[in-house]
């Protein structure tokens, strides 16, 4: 039989020894905090928010669970270049009615050309492109001079009489890029400030999920126009942090303005965002303008938290 009283006595020396030093170690530990609680989506918003001295504006949807985020979401922003995705919309529609195809040519003139972004500038006079190249240079690099020729052939007041068939009647082509060829919108009052185009937030993304939901002329239509804004090339903003997750976008810049409008596919589900950045008061044409990184970190935000 083996001597259990002094294996007894063994363990007893060795707790008595080890014990009092791990309580010890533990009266000298830092006591450990709670953990906070998560912020809400509201609070992580207004914290990335918060200091910048600019106007934002925030309207995100989550398609697939129907969650819903807005930030001063249904007031009237200037869109600069992100009209253009009504535009391409409006393009559509009128290509379905037979109003034009895709195949007719138009040829460009010097005075034709407009400056700011796009290669159609560089190009000769005389050159002749689709409707089709026309509509992807428009919003795959931005294109202005493309997207004055797309205005020729489908005038803002076409587009505006589009979107109101399209419940988006806040959402206004004003003039062609450069002041010219003026819509009808462009003379109410209410209208002055916006320049090129105005919108809201909504509006945009309701446009963007009904393009990703194939609501728009048709679901053929809506899958061309999808691919479209995937290949659009400024991805300064909504998916500069999004490494690895697929974006469909187009963005919009001015001076003292930076906005974002698309459809992210997260984990989460299809989330379309729109995110203005106005009155920013500094001029910066760098990729690090406050208004991308500040649109960069929402669109992370939303991406993970509707």
């Amino acid at each position: 039989m083996k001597d259990v009283t002094g294996l007894a006595r063994l363990v007893f020396i060795v707790a008595s020894l080890v014990f009092p030093v791990l309580a010890a170690d533990a009266a000298r530990a830092p006591a450990r905090s709670a953990p906070s609680a998560k912020l809400t989506l509201d609070e992580q918003v207004g914290a990335a928010i918060r200091g910048f001295r600019a106007k934002v504006n925030i309207y995100a949807k989550n398609i697939d669970s129907g969650r819903t985020f807005s930030y001063l979401g249904d007031a009237r922003v200037r869109t600069a270049s992100t009209i253009k995705v009504p535009v391409l919309a409006a393009a559509y529609a009128a290509v379905a009615e037979g109003r034009a195809t895709w195949d007719d040519r138009v040829v460009l003139r010097d005075e034709d050309k407009v400056a700011g972004a796009g290669i159609l500038p560089e190009l000769s006079a005389g050159d002749s492109f689709t409707l089709r190249g026309l509509s992807h240079l428009m919003i795959v690099l931005s294109d202005n001079t493309a997207t004055n020729l797309m205005l020729d052939h489908f005038p803002g007041d076409f587009v505006n009489d589009w979107a109101d068939s399209m419940g988006l009647p806040n959402t206004r082509v004003l003039r062609k890029i450069g002041g010219a060829s003026p819509s009808k919108a462009a003379y109410e009052p209410k209208n002055a400030p916006y320049g090129l185009g105005v919108s809201t937030p909504r509006e945009m993304v309701t446009l963007l999920e009904k393009i990703e939901l194939g609501q728009i002329v048709s679901p053929e239509a809506s899958k061309e126009i999808v691919v479209i804004l995937k290949r659009q090339q400024d991805r300064n903003g909504i998916p500069r942090k999004l490494s690895g997750v697929e974006v469909a976008n187009k963005t919009g810049a001015l001076d003292h303005l930076r906005s974002d409008v698309g459809i992210v596919y997260a984990r989460r589900g299809r989330i379309v965002m729109s995110i203005t950045c106005d009155d920013i008061p500094q001029v910066d044409w760098s990729t690090d303008n406050p208004g991308y990184t500040h649109i960069a970190r929402i669109a992370e935000i939303l991406a993970k938290g509707l």
